[in-house]
């Protein structure tokens, strides 16, 4: 850093000392190396300062510290998005891990999640009552931050996305004042919360719907890549095309051997076990597997099986496309990934919006695509210092550029990267000016840049509403 720089970190570190405990101001040391530490290792993003969050208070001092000192901020939840939007290179970063408290109330069926919980640390505080939550696919994601931007997980055709249960938020806003986002105070913070992501304020905690489900049966099943041609075909009745109480997460990653395989991950949620059972055995038989393990499980279960699978600090891309369906087309274009696999890291993940997740209006929150659909998540994953590094990251593209043409507009907010103008231009479909608008009257100075928002097309896009 240069001496201004230093001078100017100096500066925010003394201010945030003054109103929170001087050990949890760091900007250097193990602990800051812990902080800055996310999931995809390729971030190189580095802030002059982090602030440790142990208490809601700490995040609103973190928030007027870098007002009044003009430097840029961002929130760490999970730290899994890919871009490294966790993280703010040379300025300030809101470090949400430390509140990581889950209370359940089990007669009213809502837990209550502190903003840097994960989704394991709901499903696991949940489990003991009962209880099951919307979460994602991948355990150690922040649920706040998944929640705000959309949240595709293996009940969302019986109980919606992870938004579609998030009944209320406290915010603490650009000006530093705390709010309570719910539909009877502050209903528009809330609508924008519920797919806008973390532009609008800090969550510091959010209550969420949980659901009993007495019959919860998952697990794996792979085809050989041989058979892939004839599986994807077959598949294209149950997704997203299912029952509600069936979400089956699906697509191709390497095999022991590095050749690809394709993979079926169902998900029954149904109160009728016979139902579930039968219902996991036509998927068992769309091919001659390689493996079928199915059975009865929990929530918090899957979510450690997909985490074993894409550990912290590989280096990643990820690439998504919004398709209506497993058309010819779209078939035809994973069998041209899978075949022309870069790294045996990489995979292609398809995940079903269905069921109760396609019948919430599209006008009812900031999520703008409620057509029946898959999102194509295409994840480029190698070591760090693999030279083939620009291939990799080539394949995602190429495998995005492919899939355009029978994609639907805009894809999901929580994975595009900042460059991908267009399909940011979309994403948000019909909510696209009211969006906006809330931005302009909850952040008008713009401090908070979460997942990516659209650039406004002309003034009256970002008028109050």
């Amino acid at each position: 850093m240069t001496t201004s720089t230093n001078r100017r970190t100096d500066r925010l570190a003394d201010t945030l000392r003054r109103t929170i405990d001087a050990d949890r101001v760091v900007i250097s040391g193990a602990a800051y190396d812990t902080a800055v530490k996310v999931w995809n290792g390729a971030v190189a993003h580095r802030p002059d300062v982090v602030v440790r969050c142990v208490t809601p208070a700490d995040a609103r001092a973190a928030v007027l510290a870098a007002r009044e000192h003009g430097v840029a901020l961002s929130v760490r939840g999970g730290g899994h998005d890919w871009a490294g939007r966790a993280l703010t290179d040379g300025g300030l970063t809101i470090d949400l891990s430390g509140l990581c408290e889950v209370r359940v109330d089990p007669d009213a069926a809502v837990a209550e999640v502190a903003g840097g919980a994960t989704g394991a640390d709901l499903a696991r505080a949940a489990h003991p009552f009962g209880l099951t939550a919307a979460t994602g696919t991948v355990g150690g994601v922040g649920m706040v931050g998944l929640s705000l931007g959309g949240g595709y997980g293996p009940l969302s055709g019986r109980f919606g996305l992870a938004l579609d249960n998030v009944l209320s938020a406290d915010v603490v806003l650009a000006d530093g004042s705390t709010v309570t986002a719910d539909p009877e105070r502050e209903p528009e913070l809330l609508w924008a919360l519920r797919g806008g992501g973390g532009n609008f304020g800090v969550v510091t905690a959010m209550r969420v719907r949980l659901h009993r489900t007495p019959t919860l049966i998952s697990g794996r099943i792979l085809f050989p890549w041989a058979q892939a041609s004839a599986v994807l075909a077959r598949l294209a009745e149950f997704v997203p095309e299912g029952p509600d109480e069936l979400t089956v997460q699906c697509g191709f990653l390497a095999g022991p051997d590095g050749a690809p395989v394709v993979f079926v991950i169902p998900t029954w949620s149904g109160d009728d076990a016979r139902a579930g059972e039968e219902t996991l055995a036509r998927l068992t038989a769309l091919g001659e597997p390689l493996v079928a393990r199915l059975g009865a499980t929990t929530g918090h279960d899957m979510l450690a099986g997909t985490d074993a699978m894409f550990p912290l600090g590989k280096h990643v891309e990820i690439r998504p496309r919004t398709v209506p369906a497993l058309t010819p087309a779209v078939r035809a274009a994973l069998l041209d990934a899978g075949d022309s696999l870069t790294s045996p890291l990489s995979a292609v993940s398809l995940h079903s919006l269905h069921g109760a997740a396609s019948r919430t209006p599209a006008t009812d929150t900031a999520f703008g695509n409620r057509t029946p659909h898959l999102m194509v998540e295409t994840i480029a994953r190698w070591e760090p210092g693999d030279p083939r590094e620009p291939e990799h990251r080539a394949w995602a593209r190429d495998v995005s550029a492919a899939l355009e043409s029978g994609a639907m507009p805009g894809s999901y907010p929580n994975l595009l990267g900042p460059d991908e103008t267009e399909q940011i231009a979309h994403a948000y479909g019909p909510n696209t000016e009211r969006l906006l608008a809330a931005k302009h009257r909850f952040d008008p100075d713009g401090v908070f840049h979460a997942i990516p928002l659209p650039i406004p097309s002309r003034p009256s896009d970002v008028r109050g509403v």
